[in-house]
């Protein structure tokens, strides 16, 4: 299914971006050198990149249509990917905020922002291998084809007129640049 090719590839991004930060706060963790910013930079990431990008074709198109041909909304493996999309949000805005406060002079924020960061990235892999193992294999089984190529062509048309040109490749760049930062 071209559609959820298109989500697992943005996996393929997220787990880069994952690993960054997990290398970022295992500097942080054992007092090396990083940069407060680099946090607010990896939360401007999540935001525009795996909430704005991914989770927006997920939440919009993919989850209504498997709830139309059957899945609860409420009491399903939607309902659990909702929840975590909900507290993959709560977490970077916790950790964002823990960074500007450490920014700001704040050196007792920076357990906050290790706590959030690692809760990130613990959250995010195992979200991403229940939607790789589980939740896409179950949409190219429960969705009809014709419906799975509307699919392709909506989170298409999300990219371009949505999210907007260039936007991808910008935090594509961000990834690029946390990581070298901390490899």
């Amino acid at each position: 299914m071209e559609a959820t090719e298109m989500l697992m590839s943005e996996h393929r991004i997220v787990e880069g971006f994952i690993g960054t930060l997990e290398r970022a706060a295992d500097k942080l963790d054992q007092k090396q050198t990083i940069r407060p910013g680099f946090f607010t930079d990896a939360a401007d990431f999540s935001k525009g990149f795996t909430d704005g990008c991914h989770h927006r074709k997920e939440e919009g198109y993919l989850f209504p249509a498997l709830v139309r041909h059957g899945l609860s909304d409420t009491s399903s493996l939607v309902a659990v990917l909702l929840e975590e999309h909900e507290q993959s949000r709560r977490l970077i805005k916790a950790m964002r905020l823990a960074a500007q406060q450490w920014q700001d002079g704040d050196t007792k924020a920076m357990p906050i922002v290790l706590e959030n960061a690692r809760s990130y990235v613990s959250l995010l892999k195992q979200h991403i291998q229940k939607e790789d193992g589980v939740l896409f294999p179950l949409s190219e089984r429960t969705l009809p084809l014709d419906e799975q190529a509307t699919l392709a062509q909506d989170f298409e048309r999300v990219e371009e007129e949505e999210v907007g040109a260039g936007v991808h490749e910008k935090y594509l760049g961000l990834a690029n640049t946390l990581k070298k930062e901390v490899f």
